[in-house]
């Protein structure tokens, strides 16, 4: 038997190079640096993109929400809308039995009428009284006169007593002449005196009665205000929540019918406030809604909170006391979206990821 290795086992024994196996496999020594070149090229392109923009996932859609209440009570009689339904500002959501506020409003403009009435009344009083003071100073002039004469008359009769032509019979009857005739001067201008006296009175009335118009118009405007308040309408377009009203039930004033959510909404992002360096209003923001991935929508930076959001809480924290521990805080930014989808629904407290541009 021949004990010489054969050129295969020889060639099987000499041990293959890395150039070898290169060769061998040249289709992947080549894919392998391409694909390390491309994801080099790749993972650097994407930190130079990332780098300019911050992102959380502490953010929600929030809007400024509210009760619907009724500003005066009584039984309901219509309720035209439903859950979730969307209302345009100015629209029926609720109404409320309003006989007992039209029987108001009619007692109230009763009332009116009654002031008015009144004060026709005085006025017509403070017209008769005037022509009295006219009537009065009439007299006046009248026993003025008649005064005047009478002191003239006593004044003859006195000379020509004097003079020896007179009796004194004539002399004597002159003087209680001009004495009742000055008694009825001094009657008469105190008749005027009260008469104008008379005359304040009636305006004061007229103040007064004037004063109670402008009451009972108050009263007629309070009722009218009532009545109209019977009518719950939406102040502004969103969607009616949390329904509660219902035809027959009666309401009372401050009472929630329903929770309104304005078509105004917007977005609250808690960022870290290691992330707020360059982030300023007006910055363009790319976000995601958590329920809808597949929808890439854009907004703004609109304003940065001027402080965290514990600061604003019910219970802020208070360093002073205690033990501290640095904890990275968040301040609540707002942003606003360009243009909400009108083919999904979007609510507050919904999820969303939100990337603003900082750089």
């Amino acid at each position: 038997m021949d004990a010489r290795p054969t050129e295969r086992s020889r060639s099987s024994a000499t041990p293959r190079t890395l150039r070898d196996r290169l060769r061998e496999h040249w289709l992947l020594a080549t894919a392998v640096p391409v694909v390390i070149f491309i994801a080099a090229v790749g993972g650097i392109a994407y930190w130079l993109s990332v780098r300019d923009y911050e992102s959380t996932d502490d953010a929600f859609v929030a809007a400024r929400s509210f009760s619907i209440a009724p500003k005066v009570g009584g039984y309901l009689v219509e309720v035209p809308v439903t859950d979730n339904q969307h209302v345009d500002a100015g629209q029926l959501i609720a109404e409320i039995d309003d006989r007992d506020y039209r029987i108001a409003l009619d007692q109230a403009l009763a009332q009116v009428a009654a002031a008015d009435a009144n004060i026709d009344n005085i006025q017509a009083q403070i017209d008769s009284q005037r022509q009295q003071i006219d009537q009065a100073r009439a007299q006046v002039e009248q026993a003025e006169a008649q005064q005047k004469f009478a002191e003239q008359e006593e004044n003859r009769a006195r000379d020509l007593l004097q003079k020896g032509a007179g009796t004194v019979q004539r002399e004597q009857q002159t003087r209680s002449d001009l004495q009742s005739q000055q008694a009825n001067t001094a009657r008469t201008k105190a008749a005027l005196i009260a008469a104008e006296l008379g005359i304040k009175t009636l305006d004061a009335q007229l103040e007064g009665a004037r004063a109670s118009l402008r009451q009972a118009q108050a009263q007629v405007d309070q009722a009218r205000l009532n009545l109209a308040y019977t009518k719950v309408t939406a102040a502004q377009p969103g969607r009616v929540v949390k329904l509660s009203a219902a035809v027959g039930a009666f309401a009372t004033a401050g009472q929630s019918l329903a929770m309104f959510v304005p078509d105004r909404i917007w977005i609250v992002a808690n960022y870290k406030e290691t992330q707020l360096r360059d982030m300023r209003p007006g910055q363009p923001v790319e976000f995601t809604i958590d329920a809808y991935p597949g929808r890439k929508l854009t907004g703004r930076v609109e304003s940065v909170q001027p402080g965290s959001g514990t600061a604003f809480s019910l219970l802020p924290a208070e360093n002073a006391t205690g033990n501290f521990v640095k904890v990275v805080q968040r301040v609540p930014v707002k942003i606003v979206v360009d243009h909400w989808p009108a083919d999904i629904a979007i609510g507050p407290g919904m999820s969303v990821v939100p990337w603003t541009k900082v750089r």
